[in-house]
């Protein structure tokens, strides 16, 4: 027999409008949308909060926070996602991809000896049905890496592998084209000295040089044969804009200039930016403010990035007058637009026909806060 819950008394976000009213849910489906409100049995009041569609992250990095929670210390995996997963559906993200990070700047990276373990972990979690929400993988290629190819060949063959992005971290490359900056900031994350950090830029500089080029194509192709969404990562020009859009790329994410956004979404590449830049009014590398890019139309897409509640408080910055979103507009870029970009065709808006994952949030003061979450019509926070 089929569960029916109604949701009633609520402030419902549509794609195109706040409408009050109710949504009807039977099984895993949204069946009903309406403009009156009832109190039937297996209504759930809202008490006049809002209800959203469930957020979509296409880029967090918050696993690795419970997989290495200190200096030294490697949590055990499954332990990890769990704790995870608990952040993410808590935030009212109810599909997220895991950014898992093929390649790194370091060969002794703790990231490459566990990179395995921690795809293992979630690909069983995943078809296991462990998790509370829904968990694909995004694979961040760090095009200097002369290992990648050999990294990324094996994980690109799971099937929960839905998007992948080229990053590259050589020295004066897109997120740090200062080279003091870049010293400055490895420096402060790795505990070493400047000599060691121009050692190092030395070394970076001359294997970025030799293989960020065919790096970049290998992905590229691997994208365009098996038809995976590519995005590139850090863009500082119009000439990576260019290069990604020839590479096959349709998505920008974190952009550092307001330029480099302008063409991309001159390109009509969707351009991502970090929640946690946005809501907490600048770039953290002190690189283009979100809010700026964003009061300029340039921003389509939000990712929590490595706070998984910034997502949520994200949307409602961009409703704010100063920057000038509509609250369907904001949410969208959440929901509707990560959905559209990686092809889910069964989620993303509250609207017939599409899957239950709903969020209820309240405002309280200027603060939204997430009061429940349901995924495929069962209540999961």
């Amino acid at each position: 027999m089929a569960k029916e819950t109604i949701f009633t008394n609520g402030q419902i976000i549509l794609g195109d409008r706040v409408t009050n009213g109710d949504v009807v849910v039977r099984d895993t489906i949204i069946t009903d949308i309406n403009n009156t409100s009832t109190q039937i049995k297996n209504t759930i009041d809202l008490e006049g909060d809002y209800l959203l569609p469930g957020l979509i992250e296409l880029h967090t990095d918050n696993l690795e926070k419970h997989i290495y929670p200190r200096p030294g210390v490697r949590w055990p995996t499954t332990a990890a996602l769990l704790a995870h997963d608990s952040q993410i559906i808590g935030a009212g993200i109810t599909s997220v991809f895991d950014a898992l990070a093929v390649g790194d700047v370091r060969d002794d990276s703790a990231r490459l000896q566990d990179l395995e373990e921690i795809a293992n972990g979630i690909d069983n979690a995943y078809r296991t049905n462990l998790l509370r929400a829904d968990h694909y993988l995004h694979l961040r290629c760090e095009v200097s890496c002369n290992c990648l190819p050999d990294m990324f060949r094996p994980l690109a063959k799971r099937k929960i592998v839905r998007l992948i992005s080229m990053m590259d971290h050589t020295p004066g490359q897109r997120q740090f084209l200062d080279p003091e900056q870049y010293k400055s900031y490895y420096a402060h994350k790795w505990g070493k000295s400047l000599s060691e950090i121009d050692e190092f830029i030395q070394r970076q500089t001359v294997e970025g040089n030799h293989y960020s080029v065919p790096n970049r194509a290998f992905i590229s192709a691997h994208c365009q044969t098996h038809g995976i969404p590519l995005a590139s990562h850090d863009d500082a020009s119009p000439e990576h804009i260019e290069e990604a859009m020839g590479l096959g790329a349709t998505i920008a994410e974190f952009p550092t200039t307001v330029v480099a956004a302008r063409v991309a979404r001159e390109l009509d590449l969707e351009v991502v930016v970090g929640a946690p830049n946005l809501v907490c009014g600048g770039s953290h590398s002190g690189n283009v403010a979100a809010a700026e890019m964003a009061a300029d139309g340039l921003v389509t897409t939000l990712s929590s990035d490595y706070v998984p509640l910034s997502l949520l408080h994200g949307v409602f910055r961009l409703s704010k007058p100063e920057i000038g979103f509509s609250l369907p507009q904001a949410v969208a870029c959440a929901s509707a637009v990560p959905a559209r970009t990686v092809g889910f065709t069964d989620r993303g808006e509250i609207a017939v026909g599409y899957l239950a994952d709903l969020v209820r949030v309240q405002i309280l003061g200027d603060l939204p806060v997430v009061a429940g979450v349901w995924r495929n019509g069962e209540r999961v926070a």
